[in-house]
């Protein structure tokens, strides 16, 4: 039995994670019994969400666990695709997760707004007298990460600018797909279908979510995904 680490459903999501979006996909791909667990970020053991426990194997990072999945349980995300298709997938799952993933971070905790009603309510845990000076020294680090990264030097139409490039990237590689590929999904769809969802929620006041709705094969491919791999 794997015991799966994630966030819980957040924020009209499977999970607050798109990470754990993507990995919970991965582990109903895979076919493995699995049992969800809400994480204890305290408790992660590189301080960084989802992981999973397969009997006593601790693997972390939603690429390693799916490493593991396919090393250990032999599961085969292909979807049955030849290798340069699923390089174009591997460029995709990339796009979301070392791109897409930034502006997603500071739209949802350096919005003043969107901190509030979303990543503040993390922060329940934290005795009262300690919340404000843990919350800004969360939002400190975060701010100096995007600084670093480059995502936070840039200026609100620059931002939009380039989600709006990659949302259309994906959109026109996907075309008239089912889904990313062709017409099954791969381990690729698993990425892209957890940050899209996180990129398009209404729960944010975002302008990035209307993008994804103004590409009708997106909108249709979240429909897709979710129906199948989350139809509660």
């Amino acid at each position: 039995m794997i015991t799966f680490y994630g966030t819980g459903t957040a924020f009209d999501l499977p999970h607050a994670s798109p990470f754990a979006i993507k990995t919970e996909i991965l582990l109903k791909m895979a076919g493995v019994e699995y049992r969800t667990r809400r994480a204890d970020l305290r408790k992660a053991p590189r301080g960084k969400l989802p992981w999973i426990d397969d009997d006593g194997t601790i693997v972390t990072d939603s690429r390693m666990i799916r490493h593991h999945l396919e090393t250990a349980h032999g599961a085969d995300f292909s979807g049955g695709y030849d290798a340069a298709r699923l390089g174009i997938g591997l460029a995709v799952e990339r796009l979301c997760e070392d791109h897409l993933y930034w502006f997603n971070v500071d739209n949802r905790w350096l919005r003043p707004e969107n901190f509030a009603k979303g990543p503040a309510q993390f922060f329940k845990r934290v005795p009262a007298v300690l919340r404000p000076l843990v919350k800004a020294r969360i939002l400190a680090r975060l701010r100096m990460a995007l600084h670093g990264q480059g995502t936070g030097r840039l200026e609100a139409p620059e931002k939009a600018h380039l989600v709006g490039r990659a949302v259309d990237s994906i959109s026109d590689i996907m075309g008239a797909n089912d889904y990313l590929l062709g017409p099954d999904p791969c381990g690729a769809d698993a990425t892209l279908f957890g940050f899209l969802a996180s990129v398009e929620s209404p729960f944010f006041d975002t302008p990035y979510g209307a993008m994804v709705r103004g590409r009708e094969n997106l909108v249709a491919y979240l429909d897709r995904m979710g129906g199948r791999f989350f139809p509660q």
